[in-house]
């Protein structure tokens, strides 16, 4: 991990010219055949994927193929293995495209894209965060915010809640909603292989804010162990938020490991409230679109920045999004990364809502579906410090046992100085070249 591009750690993200949103038509003629894609989307994630791709089969003649997995790495390495790699993968993470890239599994995309045209509708730092040792061999095509508390306005305007600007404001928030017999959060942890990601991302978040960005740097790379001050100070804040035994969280400790995490916000909808605030990514507006009844955006549900736990890193944000790598070589899978670049392309997922952020520049903001959205992408332009979600650019092995101790932390937070301590232990082994 230690010879990646340091631009993954020190990026500033650059999202989202004001131009209106040009026409393109990168994906080429009629072409036929069918692309093969792995990835891990389902549902109102895999409908908008669905739209995204029908303009480039009308235009291409291109059939697509994809199969969905949660735990990803490892069908990937297997069919990989297997002689068998699918054309294109969107991942999630990261961490084992690293040593994939280095094992020369993944094919380069330096020749693949027209690398003028990307130059000039992305910002730099999202083409260098693509870039492996130098070699570009991922593509972003949108981005998600994370660390936001979204809730029910009419829920906090009936108790008299206001929302909090800082970190004590949200603590004093969330002790007036337990004196009035409330729960203040609602917390969702499982996701099938990946069970435990939606708690990582409340600790990396406290991680960023609370201690900075070289710490946050130092840690996702190997160098910070997990048992030093800043990254148990991080835990133990998270602590603070659930509350003894999960106190503060709806349905508690069952209810957080037994929930899948796109249903996490139902209990804000409840009439009386279930919880009053729940901490998700700007992509979580997808999942609530499929809530019955459906909740209405700026009506139903608002959103506001995790609060900085250390004013010291004011406007400290987690950003993530989906890397489509190719894996296998072939006039399908180019024509769909060429595509997956375009304002075109990219202004469709923006139009369907779920949160999704464009990159490339010729994007409007006047395209997103509602001022919530718009209000999101600008947050992202407006990000001060920015790192992508260090969880992704662990290693696999790193991730999954960080996932795992989330799980375990929340059942028993007295035995966090345990869990720590085999983190340290993984991660002695996991970032070892491959």
């Amino acid at each position: 991990m230690g010879r990646l591009t340091r631009i993954l750690a020190a990026m500033a993200i650059v999202v989202l010219g004001v131009t209106a949103c040009g026409t393109s038509n990168t994906a080429g003629g009629k072409i036929g055949g069918t692309v093969h894609i792995l990835g891990t989307w389902t549902g109102a994630e895999k409908d908008s994927f669905d739209a995204v791709m029908k303009p480039f089969t009308d235009q291409t003649g291109v059939k697509i193929s994809f199969e969905a997995t949660r735990d990803l790495d490892a069908i990937l390495q297997t069919k990989i293995a297997a002689g068998n790699p699918p054309d294109v993968t969107a991942a999630p993470g990261i961490g084992t495209l690293i040593k994939l890239a280095r094992a020369g599994k993944v094919v380069p995309l330096d020749d693949k894209l027209d690398t003028t045209e990307l130059n000039a509708n992305y910002g730099a730092d999202w083409i260098n965060l693509g870039k492996i040792d130098g070699k570009l061999i991922t593509l972003y095509a949108w981005a998600a915010l994370k660390g936001l508390v979204w809730y029910d306005p009419k829920a906090f305007s009936a108790k008299g809640y206001q929302v909090p600007k800082t970190w004590t404001e949200l603590m004093s928030l969330q002790s007036k909603i337990v004196s009035d017999g409330g729960k203040p959060w609602c917390v969702a942890l499982e996701s099938q292989a990946a069970s435990g990601w939606p708690g990582s991302d409340w600790v990396k978040e406290i991680v960023l804010s609370q201690s900075g960005p070289t710490v946050y740097d130092n840690w996702w790379q190997g160098k910070q162990k997990w048992t030093s001050t800043e990254i148990k100070q991080a835990w133990t804040t998270w602590g603070q938020i659930l509350g003894s035994n999960g106190a503060n969280v709806y349905g508690g400790k069952q209810y957080m490991v037994s929930t899948t995490f796109g249903d996490g916000g139902q209990g804000l909808f409840s009439s009386p409230a279930k919880c009053y605030m729940f901490n998700q990514g700007s992509f979580i507006t997808s999942f609530f679109d499929g809530y019955t009844p459906k909740p209405t955006a700026g009506t139903d549900y608002a959103v506001f920045p995790l609060p900085d736990v250390n004013t010291a890193n004011t406007g400290a944000h987690v950003v993530a999004g989906d890397a489509f790598l190719m894996t296998k070589d072939t006039p399908q899978g180019r024509a769909l990364l060429k595509y997956l670049a375009t304002a075109d392309a990219q202004d469709i997922w923006v139009k369907r809502g779920g949160g999704k952020i464009a990159i490339n520049k010729k994007v409007s903001l006047s395209d997103y579906p509602d001022a919530i959205s718009k209000s999101l992408a600008q947050v992202v332009g407006d990000t001060k410090i920015a790192r992508y979600d260090a969880g992704d650019l662990m290693p696999s092995d790193m991730q999954k046992a960080y996932w795992g101790a989330v799980l375990k932390f929340v059942q028993n937070q007295s035995q966090l100085d345990a869990i720590l301590a085999d983190l340290d232990k993984t991660q002695a082994t996991a970032y070892a070249s491959p």
